[in-house]
């Protein structure tokens, strides 16, 4: 799957899953769940993100209001076709998907996160973010730049390398040495704009968050495992680092997201309405 590509099933399945990147980041690192649900039969769909694939200038121009939107069009694409949507995403995706699903309850019947980024609190963040945290202004903010961890979010080196050779060839996408400060500020602004939003949205929720991510800490994923009003289930993956969608439990993560988004389809067939999926999956969710 090319970084600009949105991926498509050829059978056209009524159950539909929006897939979203994270800051930087372009839908090659969700590609292996994409493609393992399409096999499962689901219709997936991974937009990339506005001022993505392109030049860090691109990145720079844009907001949080656009990263939504290109995540908006991925989701009425899906509900024009499907009776069942679930949305999920990345790091950054990961809200993404929170909002989608807060100010669309009648299209988003369920959220699978990936390692979510409220807040950066992991081991690799830069010893200058408190002072960061302190400045709201776009321009004063892109005097900072926040390094990519040293093992770009990767535990298992294998995978690291291999990523790393293949970016590094002619055509391959450059890996980004760091990241503008006024797209973390960016980032922050949509973890406010969904904080305050937590208590409303009530669709069941999966979280897969590494114990050791490097980036965003396990404090982010049992923040949303107390403030969300649906039920949530949290699982804590022992052997990854933040990417956990490529890294070594990718696995784990393809296998529980096909069982939950086979639990959501199965709800709304019996015609069970979006705001109900919630409260008709229950402890289901964790089964």
């Amino acid at each position: 799957m090319q970084a600009s590509e949105r991926k498509f099933d050829g059978k056209a399945g009524r159950v539909g899953v929006l897939l979203i990147h994270g800051l930087c980041g372009s839908p090659s690192e969700i590609r292996f769940v994409a493609n393992g649900l399409m096999r499962s039969g689901y219709t997936v769909v991974c937009p990339e993100l506005a001022g993505h694939g392109g030049s860090e200038a691109d990145l720079m121009a844009t907001s949080w209001h656009d990263w939504y939107e290109s995540a908006k069009k991925g989701l009425d694409e899906l509900a024009t076709t499907c009776d069942t949507v679930v949305v999920g995403g990345l790091s950054t995706g990961a809200v993404l998907s929170l909002l989608l699903a807060a100010r669309h309850p009648d299209k988003v019947h369920a959220i699978a996160l990936y390692s979510p980024t409220l807040w950066l609190s992991g081991r690799q963040i830069p010893w200058y973010l408190p002072l960061f945290r302190l400045i709201d202004n776009k321009r004063v903010a892109n005097l900072f730049r926040f390094p990519v961890p040293i093992h770009v979010g990767i535990k298992d080196r294998r995978i690291r390398d291999f990523i790393l050779n293949a970016m590094a060839t002619p055509g391959g996408k450059s890996v980004p040495s760091a990241t503008p400060g006024g797209a973390v500020l960016e980032r922050r602004r949509l973890a406010k704009e969904v904080m305050r939003r937590l208590g409303s949205i009530t669709q069941p929720v999966l979280i897969l968050h590494a114990r050791e991510d490097d980036y965003a800490g396990l404090d982010n994923a049992s923040y949303l495992q107390r403030e969300l009003a649906g039920p949530v289930d949290l699982v804590v993956l022992e052997d990854s680092y933040h990417m956990v969608t490529v890294d070594r439990q990718r696995h784990v993560v393809l296998d529980r997201t096909a069982d939950f988004v086979a639990r959501v389809a199965s709800a709304v067939a019996e015609g069970i309405c979006p705001r109900q999926v919630g409260e008709r999956l229950g402890g289901l969710v964790a089964a």
